[in-house]
C-alpha cells in the first residue's frame, strides 16, 4: 500500500465490475431491450397460426396456444389462452 493506491483499486473495481451479471444488466438496460412488449403490459397482436402445447409431467392436458405477430413491433410470440374459446380464428387481431 503506497501513494496512489486508491486510484489503483478504483480502476480495478471499475473493470471487474463488468464480469458480474446484474451490473452488466442494469448498466446497459438488457431487460428493455430484450422485452417483447417493450415495457407495455399488454399488446395488440395478429393470430398466425393455432398450435396445442403439452403440459409438463404429471399433467397430460394439450394446452391451447396459437403464434401471435405483435402488431407494435412485428415480433412473434407463442401466446397461451386463459379461456377456452378465446382463440377464434387465424389472421384476426387479438386485444
Amino acid at each position: 500500500m503506497g501513494l496512489r493506491n486508491a486510484a489503483k483499486l478504483m480502476k480495478r473495481r471499475k473493470k471487474f465490475r463488468w464480469s458480474d451479471k446484474s451490473f452488466k444488466a442494469r448498466v446497459l438496460d438488457l431487460y428493455a431491450k430484450s422485452d417483447p412488449l417493450g415495457g407495455a403490459n399488454q399488446a395488440k397482436g395478429i393470430v398466425l397460426q393455432k398450435v396445442q402445447k403439452e403440459a409438463r409431467q404429471p399433467n397430460s392436458a394439450m394446452r391451447k396456444c396459437c403464434k401471435v405477430q405483435l402488431t407494435k413491433n412485428g415480433r412473434k410470440k407463442k401466446w397461451i389462452s386463459m379461456k377456452e374459446n378465446q382463440i377464434t380464428k387465424e389472421r384476426t387481431p387479438l386485444n
